[in-house]
């Protein structure tokens, strides 16, 4: 469904930003050793820093996804964060997996999450970015249970907000969809996402692209939509120990340039694209 988007603008923009540091080596990959805890500590110390000059310069504001362990790791950053106004959005609690968790259990980390961004922020999040960009059968209800606004988790559009339905899978007959959830979905994309295409771990990710090829891949589908998707939403998602890197963030500046060069983009917190949502 179109974005009811302020006057003058074409397509809703969001950089959004998922703060991991130590926790995505921790609860996605279980790495534990000096090396893996050095790269979050980049992301921390150094990526963020960057990223925040970096959106000062453009005046972009966005949200950082943050699970909660890194909040409690790296508090300073946080605090940054919100000082230059930019939104902070839920992303877990030590970047877990919830499709591999009991619902009792994801209750629980969702609650110790809250806890955090209640602590650190000083406020409940109204956006959810799940870690592993999935749902459990039981994640709309927890999401309901604490009386979420959005997610910026699933692909069942590239460039238009919309509500997500439940599936019904029936093998013989084709499957059927239920009543769409009460939640507005900002859709993600692996296309729209620094990590994979970047990043080198041993025997998991061999980033397939050099900077420059990505960047061109995003400019592309930026164009696409700016022109062909009015009211639309475009979700770029990047991580401070990726994007941050130097080469990366020359590249990525660019592609910034790019976007605010066309008056109709309209770079901002997904909370705020939230609220030009009209059902």
């Amino acid at each position: 469904m179109p974005l009811n988007l302020p006057a003058g603008k074409r397509l809703a923009v969001n950089l959004g930003t998922d703060f991991d540091a130590h926790s995505a080596w921790l609860g996605s990959f279980d790495r534990r050793t000096p090396g893996y805890l050095s790269r979050g500590q980049f992301d921390a110390e150094v990526g963020v820093p960057r990223l925040l000059a970096l959106f000062a310069k453009y005046g972009v504001k966005t949200t950082f996804f943050t699970p909660g362990h890194t909040m409690a790791t790296f508090p300073a950053q946080v605090e940054k964060i919100v000082e230059a106004g930019h939104e902070i959005g839920a992303h877990g609690f030590y970047h877990e997996n919830i499709t591999t968790l009991s619902p009792e259990e994801e209750h629980r980390v969702m609650e110790a999450s809250i806890r955090q961004h209640e602590k650190f922020v000083g406020k409940r999040p109204i956006g959810f970015r799940s870690p592993a960009w999935d749902f459990s059968d039981a994640t709309y209800e927890v999401l309901k249970a604490w009386d979420f606004k959005y997610d910026s988790s699933l692909m069942g559009r590239d460039f238009q907000a919309y509500l997500p339905r439940p599936v019904k899978i029936d093998l013989e007959n084709g499957d059927t969809f239920g009543a769409p959830w009460g939640i507005v979905e900002f859709p993600v994309s692996w296309y729209l996402d620094d990590f994979p295409h970047l990043e080198f771990i041993p025997g998991i990710i061999h980033g397939p692209f050099g900077i420059d090829q990505l960047v061109s891949m995003w400019t592309t589908q930026f164009d696409y939509a700016y022109e062909n998707e009015p009211g639309g939403v475009f979700c770029l998602t990047v991580h401070p120990g990726t994007i941050g890197r130097a080469h990366h963030l020359v590249a990525f500046e660019r592609f910034i340039r790019h976007v605010v060069s066309h008056d109709g983009a309209w770079l901002a917190p997904l909370a705020d694209i939230y609220a030009t949502w009209s059902a």
